[in-house]
């Protein structure tokens, strides 16, 4: 119990006399042991690098888990599985679940039918959207996410705690230096006033007793305090010599993260191409699929025309030879190629990615496509692959 006391005593005398320290320095009343340049530099860089990565790593997870909610639920959940030393659950992702709601609708409203069959083949696509959303997460927190928080929960800490070590030592090692120049000022004006006393033949001879009493007093004084200043000063400067390497090491944390970095852009490059590479399967089969809207449309337009000449004809789009289409005198335009395109049957034509060729209209062809040639070659193509240059 003594020694607790003893301890707790020490502890508090430690902690008011850095309290007093740091006071007089913010009042300019006592000097400040001043770091190096180099060192300056190593902690400002080392704050600069904490705040960045802090920054960057929470939009990332803003970026991968945009919903708040969402993402507070998704964070306590991580945090309670780590705790019980458990692998998280994959989490169904926002396109998956879309794609299995179109699906499920495309049951109820009939996958024959022109509604539901467009559903089931655009909700399969949402599903593989969502997969490859799942996998980039995946990815990114592994590669990207997780050494960024390793730093600001690991190395991040542990220079921190030493930083405030050295704060410590170095405010100690200032009350030292305070105390050695007030006990010097003290036994300097004690030996001034002991040359002024008067020697043992005068009537006072107890004063000089008395100043060389305390001349000796603070002699010793003196030497105490050099001594708490020589093992303050050993003290402060091994531990700047360990802060200085755990800042020193802010430069292999850049280069970690550097490579971090350059696998969160290809993995993010990676499921891009996947989107889009889904995406354009998908026009392709929508291409395929008999669009019941646009036929309709198409034969609300015909039958009207024929209402109102009298005659009965066929819809023109239905008796379109593509042979026996002829380029008009002018109305023809450039057009660059998008993305490739296979032909579903001879009327179309096959298109390769960035390739310039001619197209034009017919009348009673469907807007959403264009009578293309390149060369001797013709046929219908998308426009939706297309870039109208001129």
């Amino acid at each position: 119990m003594d020694f607790n006391v003893k301890k707790l005593a020490s502890g508090a005398g430690l902690f008011f006399t850095r309290a007093v320290q740091f006071t007089e320095e913010k009042l300019g009343q006592a000097e400040k042991t001043e770091l190096d340049a180099h060192f300056e530099n190593l902690m400002s860089r080392a704050d600069c690098t904490k705040n960045w990565t802090e920054k960057i790593y929470r939009q990332t997870e803003v970026l991968l888990q945009p919903n708040p909610i969402d993402h507070t639920g998704a964070r306590i959940e991580e945090f309670l599985y780590e705790k019980l030393d458990r692998k998280a659950p994959s989490r169904i992702t926002n396109g998956e679940l879309l794609g299995q709601y179109m699906q499920d609708a495309a049951k109820e409203f009939g996958p024959g039918t022109p509604y539901g069959s467009t559903l089931i083949q655009v909700g399969e696509c949402e599903r593989r959207l969502g997969a490859a959303e799942r996998e980039f997460l995946q990815t990114s927190a592994i590669s990207f996410l997780t050494p960024l928080r390793n730093f600001l929960e690991g190395d991040w800490k542990t220079i921190s705690k030493e930083r405030r070590l050295l704060e410590n030592l170095r405010l100690d090692l200032d009350a030292c230096k305070t105390r050695l120049k007030k006990a010097r000022l003290a036994e300097a004006k004690t030996a001034c006033e002991g040359e002024m006393a008067p020697d043992f033949q005068e009537t006072r001879p107890r004063n000089y007793v008395l100043s060389a009493s305390a001349s000796a007093l603070w002699s010793e004084e003196v030497e105490k305090a050099e001594h708490e200043l020589r093992v303050a000063q050993t003290e402060f400067d091994r531990q700047a010599e360990v802060t200085r390497l755990l800042l020193e090491g802010i430069s292999s944390t850049h280069v970690n993260h550097l490579r971090c970095l350059h696998e969160f852009v290809e993995a993010q490059a990676a499921y891009y191409k996947q989107c889009h590479f889904h995406m354009q399967e998908l026009q392709k089969e929508l291409g395929r699929l008999p669009n019941a809207f646009a036929l309709n449309s198409t034969h609300s337009m015909a039958a009207a025309g024929s209402a109102a000449e009298g005659i009965s004809s066929p819809v023109e789009t239905d008796t379109l030879k593509i042979e026996e289409v002829q380029a008009p005198a002018t109305g023809t335009r450039k057009a660059k190629v998008l993305y490739d395109y296979d032909a579903a049957d001879s009327s179309e034509l096959s298109l390769l990615a960035d390739e310039l060729i001619t197209v034009y209209t017919v009348p009673g062809m469907d807007s959403d496509w264009l009578i293309g040639e390149r060369g001797n070659q013709k046929g219908k193509v998308p426009v939706t692959y297309l870039e109208l240059l001129s």
